[in-house]
C-alpha cells in the first residue's frame, strides 16, 4: 500500500502473536531513562520515554541534545536483522520510543538532522496500541494520516524527510502503551 511516493506501509510485518510478545518484552526489558532534556539552557520534559541503541562509534543528537547510546539487546538485534533482510538495507541504530498513553506524543518534525546524511532512509515499527501517524507537506496544503497497528512496518523513503513533516499527535482517547522502533543509518561522527 503506497500512501504517497515517499511513504510505504507493510501491515502485519509481525503477526498479532509475535507483536504482542515483542511488545511485552520491550516494555519489560528496556531500561527507560529519565525523559528530561535541555534546549538553550532550559529544561523540558520529553512527552514520551526513549532509548537509543547503536553500533560502536555511532552518535545521534536532536535539538542539540546528544542521546546516550546503549548497545544492541538480543531482541533489538533480531528485529534489526529481519528489517534489514526485508529492505535489503543496513541500519546502524534504532531509536526506541515508549508512548505511555495518548498524552505522550511527538510534534511536527522531519528526521533530517545532519547525522542522518543527505538521504535519510528510515524504517519504523509499531508495537502495542494503534496510534495515528500524521503527515503534512512542507510547501503545499497536502496532509494525510494513517493508523499504525501493532506489527506494522512504515517505510520512509529519503525524499519523505525533504518534502514532509510528520507527527504522532496527542490523543486523549488512547489509554494504553505504544512502542515504536525507528531504524536509521547514522553517519559516523568521524565521517562528518
Amino acid at each position: 500500500m503506497t500512501l504517497c511516493p515517499e511513504l510505504e506501509i507493510v501491515e502485519d510485518f509481525y503477526d498479532s502473536a509475535e507483536s504482542d510478545c515483542i511488545f511485552q518484552r520491550l516494555l519489560q526489558e528496556q531500561n527507560w531513562p529519565d525523559n528530561r532534556y535541555t534546549v538553550a539552557g532550559r529544561q523540558f520534559v520529553l512527552p514520551r520515554l526513549q532509548t537509543w541503541h547503536a553500533d560502536p562509534g555511532i552518535y545521534y543528537s536532536y535539538s542539540s541534545n546528544l542521546l546516550e547510546t546503549s548497545s544492541w539487546t538480543p531482541l533489538l538485534s533480531s528485529i534489526r536483522e529481519k528489517v534489514e533482510t526485508f529492505l535489503n538495507f543496513p541500519f546502524n541504530s534504532v531509536l526506541v520510543n515508549l508512548y505511555r498513553n495518548g498524552q505522550d506524543y511527538v510534534g511536527w518534525h522531519a528526521d533530517n538532522e545532519q547525522e542522518m546524511g543527505e538521504q535519510p532512509f528510515i524504517a519504523s515499527l509499531t508495537f502495542g496500541v494503534e496510534r495515528q501517524f500524521s503527515f503534512r507537506h512542507k510547501k503545499t496544503p497536502e496532509t494525510g494520516r494513517i493508523i499504525l497497528r501493532s506489527g506494522t512496518l512504515l517505510i520512509m523513503q529519503p525524499d519523505f524527510q525533504h518534502h514532509w513533516l510528520h507527527s504522532i499527535p496527542f490523543d486523549k482517547n488512547v489509554t494504553r502503551e505504544r512502542i515504536n522502533l525507528t531504524f536509521r543509518k547514522v553517519i559516523p561522527s568521524n565521517s562528518q
